[in-house]
Formats: structure tokens, C-alpha cells, sequence
């Protein structure tokens, strides 16, 4: 670039020093300048600008000639010529009396290389960019397929002794063996069934249902809570025996709240209590789940989510992932850590849309 500057600057003083060997060579013609217009004329490139001594614009060449016809931005922009700090030529006759001037200024192409360096850093700094977020969608795409895949097939490994049981089950009742013990070993069976059915819907989009949100917090609190320690307790704060009818699929949300809850029990450890409230406007309802278990410290409140992050020695990390994915992906809502503090406990919420 500055050697396309320096040849710039060169072809002006060459053409400098060509008029004023013109009017040189011939005196009497010293006021005819139709020679200097031919030479401004042959410069295609670099803005160029005649002037006398008093200033007065004789001739120009590569500047907007609309413009130019004012007389207030031609003096403008003579004075920005000058304000760049080039040398300037002069046109002198044989006793050294100047009688023209010619400023210049940088040429488009010029001013165009100056920032390709810029434009340069630009289009590979996109080219990072780019090349890194098509990676990260490769991988998140392939993660989802293991995952996807996953989840098909413990839903398809499972079905096979499910069945096995459940007839298991029938052939118990038809010989009259001890009903209590049949009973409990049923529900085992039937939660199995629940199990399967939620991974099979892992790896399509679910059903949505209007259904009533206050009964399936109660089923899911109900069977948490007869397989907790009494020291855990567990309470609700919105109305009993009232309904709330939003889109849900009810497999999958009663697995949201019990994973949360697990969660919050894990945190509590030995004793405590976990508060499920509910709120609601026009557009939406509000979930809170309240533990006062040691909380979250802030710089993992929103990795919480990411899978594989787990704060104890057992586990995969998965529970709260998937519960960002069943109400983010699924239900079309969203799911975050409203407050925690540090043995103080944690506040997550749950926001639903009232309608599909």
C-alpha cells in the first residue's frame, strides 16, 4: 500500500513537472492551460485539484462534478486537501514565480486497500465463526441421536420383561395368593410401564392434552412422598380439589416435577421441606418448587441444566436436563433456577403456557 502511494504521489509530480516544462518551453502561450486540462484529463485514478495562487479552483478530475458545482463544498473540499498534510505541486515559470497549484488526495483505490487488512480479519474471523458454530450443531446433532437412540432402546428393552411381569401378575390373582403383597408388586409393574412410555416419547414429539396441572402435581408428590424419610416433608400451596387445565403431556411433566424433587431431596439430605406452589395469569402459570436444602452456588446456577453436571459421587447428571428439554422442547416453556442460596436453599420455576 505505501508503495501504491508513493507511485501515486510520483505520477502527480511527474505531471507537475510536465506543464511547467510546457509553459516554460513556450512563454508566449504562459496563460493557455488547455495543455494542463489534457493532462488532468488522462488521470483516471487519483482526485486531483488546479488551483491559482489566490485559490481559485481552475480545474479538478475524479471528484463528483455534481458536487463540485457548489461553490461552498468545492472550497470544502480544497480545504481537505490541504488539511491531509501532502506535499502540493507547483506550476513556476523560468524567474520562479508560481502561477498554478496542484493538490491531490488519495486515489478510491487507495483508500480501498487500507482497510482490506480490516476486511481481511473480517471474513476469516466469520470464517472461525462460522466453521465453530457448524461444528457445534454437528455435534449437538449427533449427541441428540445417542441420546434419541438411547432412549428408544431402553424403552424397547424394557417392554419385553414389562409384559412378562404383568402376566406374571394376572396368573398371581387367578390363584387367590397374598392380595397385598400381588397389589404392591402391580404398582411396581405399572410404574415400569410409566418409565417405558416416557423414554419411547424421548424420540418424538409428544402429545400435548389439556389436562388438570393440580391433580398430576398431587400423583407426583404422593408417590415421592411414601418413599421418603418422615423427615422430609413435602407440602403444597394452591387449592385442593380444583382443577387447572393446561396442555401437558402428563408422562412426561409427572417426570419433571419428580426429578426436581429428587433433586431438592438429595440437597436437603437428612431433613427438611419441599413447598410446591402455583400461580397463574391470563397466558401463563408459575411452578414453584421450594427445597431448603444447601443450595446452588451462583456460578453453577445455569450449568445446572447441561447434561452430565452433578454435584454428588453417583449419577449421570441427566435428571435436570431432562427436565429443560421436556418443558423447553416439548411443552414450549421454560425452566430455571429463580433463587438459591448457599444453605439457604434453592427456588426453581417452571413456566407453562395456559394454552396450545
Amino acid at each position: 500500500m505505501k508503495s501504491l502511494a508513493a507511485e501515486e504521489r510520483k505520477r502527480i509530480e511527474l505531471w507537475a513537472a510536465a506543464m511547467q516544462e510546457f509553459i516554460n518551453s513556450n512563454p508566449e502561450q504562459e496563460q493557455d492551460i488547455s495543455f494542463i486540462f489534457e493532462v488532468l484529463k488522462n488521470n483516471e485514478t487519483v482526485p486531483v485539484i488546479l488551483v491559482d495562487m489566490n485559490d481559485n479552483i481552475i480545474s479538478y478530475r475524479n471528484l463528483d462534478s455534481v458536487r463540485m458545482n457548489n461553490e461552498l463544498i468545492r472550497a470544502k473540499v480544497l480545504q481537505e486537501f490541504k488539511n491531509e498534510q501532502k506535499d502540493y505541486f507547483t506550476i513556476k515559470i523560468d524567474d520562479g514565480t508560481e502561477i498554478h497549484r496542484v493538490y491531490y488526495s488519495d486515489s478510491f483505490l487507495l483508500l480501498q486497500l487500507q482497510y482490506y487488512p480490516f476486511v481481511q480479519l473480517g471474513i476469516v474471523f466469520l470464517f472461525i465463526l462460522t466453521a465453530y458454530f457448524a461444528f457445534s450443531v454437528s455435534r449437538k446433532a449427533e449427541q441428540d441421536q445417542v441420546w434419541l437412540g438411547m432412549s428408544k432402546e431402553t424403552a424397547h428393552q424394557l417392554g419385553t420383561p414389562i409384559s412378562s411381569l404383568m402376566a406374571w401378575v394376572e396368573i398371581l390373582k387367578e390363584e387367590n395368593q397374598n392380595t397385598e403383597l400381588i397389589n404392591e408388586v402391580e404398582k411396581d409393574v405399572k410404574r415400569l410401564e410409566k418409565i417405558t412410555a416416557r423414554f419411547s416419547k424421548i424420540g418424538s414429539q409428544p402429545k400435548l392434552e389439556l389436562s388438570n396441572l393440580y391433580e398430576l402435581i398431587d400423583n407426583s408428590l404422593d408417590y415421592m412422598r411414601s418413599r421418603l424419610p418422615q423427615t422430609i416433608t413435602m407440602e403444597r400451596t394452591y387449592p385442593a380439589n380444583k382443577e387447572l387445565l393446561i396442555p401437558l403431556n402428563v408422562d412426561l411433566f409427572e417426570w419433571v416435577i419428580e426429578n426436581i424433587c429428587k433433586n431438592a431431596v438429595d440437597a436437603i439430605g437428612e431433613s427438611g421441606k419441599i413447598t410446591v406452589s402455583v400461580q397463574e395469569n391470563v397466558n401463563s402459570v408459575y411452578i414453584d418448587i421450594k427445597d431448603t436444602g444447601k443450595g446452588i452456588p451462583k456460578s453453577c446456577q445455569k450449568t445446572v441444566f447441561s447434561p452430565g453436571f452433578t454435584t454428588k459421587n453417583r449419577g449421570w447428571g441427566l435428571g435436570l436436563s431432562l427436565v429443560k428439554r421436556i418443558v423447553e422442547q416439548y411443552h414450549e416453556g421454560k425452566v430455571f433456577v429463580k433463587h438459591s442460596e448457599i444453605g439457604g436453599g434453592t427456588t426453581f420455576r417452571i413456566i407453562l403456557n395456559k394454552t396450545f
